[in-house]
């Protein structure tokens, strides 16, 4: 077994006997880790405290060759997420962004611009960003990063050009906007206006290194979209998508 270092983010942990913990990392050089962390529970354990929810850590990790899990020897704490002294509102949604990299990453499969979008959007979050924007961010360039970004320019099912003007067709089973004449043979399609469709587009396109703001008045029908297809790509409905926020808020009370 050969010992590995990166950083990492703490996406979940549980309990796996009286001392230690099975954790979920997020590694920028290894991809996402499940790993026993033998002794992570005793008042005194080797790790510090540094294994808590979403805390930005540096660990080292011995991974196995065989199906097993790995084994983590050694966690520092760079940062702690303290969203939850702000409000319940950034609570829920570091949550739901650890609930999106466990549903969207896979094992050993490194992504550092996905773990650098994370610290990006973390800051945000645990600081004074707006909340409902940031995800909105995250979420589009997660979906483009990982190769599951919905089609905004031509239509997902025959490839030709949509008619942009008052609202579009947009199909969960293509994946994307659909034509006027393929919109009879999807199966689940929604109505949605142009307004929004070029709002994902310049989410996705974005290459600002902080989230942007979402206009409030394409918010609401942005954030459902969204969610019916993040529920199409990843086959079930993420357990923290009812506690996003509902509206965009431009100051948030501490």
């Amino acid at each position: 077994m050969a010992a590995e270092q990166s950083t990492a983010i703490v996406l979940r942990t549980v309990e796996f006997s009286e001392t230690s913990l099975i954790v979920t990392l997020l590694t920028r050089d290894l991809g996402r880790v499940s790993a026993i962390a033998k002794g992570a529970r005793r008042p005194k354990g080797p790790f510090e405290g540094a294994l808590d929810l979403l805390a930005v850590c540096r660990v080292v990790v011995l991974r196995k060759s065989s199906d097993s899990l790995d084994l983590l020897t050694e966690a520092k704490l760079h940062k702690r997420f303290r969203g939850g002294e702000r409000s319940l509102e950034r609570v829920y949604g570091g949550y739901y962004m650890a609930e999106m990299l466990r549903l969207l990453t896979d094992d050993h499969d490194p992504h550092p611009d996905v773990y650098d979008l994370t610290i990006r959007t973390l800051q945000q979050i645990d600081g004074s960003g707006e909340v409902g924007s940031s995800l909105t961010y995250f979420d589009a360039q997660i979906l483009r990063m990982l190769g599951h970004s919905p089609g905004t320019d031509l239509c997902t099912d025959c490839g030709c050009e949509v008619k942009c003007s008052g609202r579009i067709a947009f199909s969960l089973t293509s994946g994307g906007i659909v034509c006027d004449q393929c919109r009879a043979r999807q199966r689940q399609t929604i109505s949605v206006r142009v307004g929004v469709i070029e709002e994902i587009r310049r989410l996705q396109a974005s290459t600002t290194e902080l989230p942007t703001h979402v206009p409030e008045d394409l918010y609401g029908e942005l954030r459902a979209i969204l969610n019916r297809y993040i529920q199409t790509v990843v086959g079930s409905v993420p357990r923290m998508q009812p506690f996003l926020p509902s509206v965009t808020r431009t100051e948030t009370n501490a």
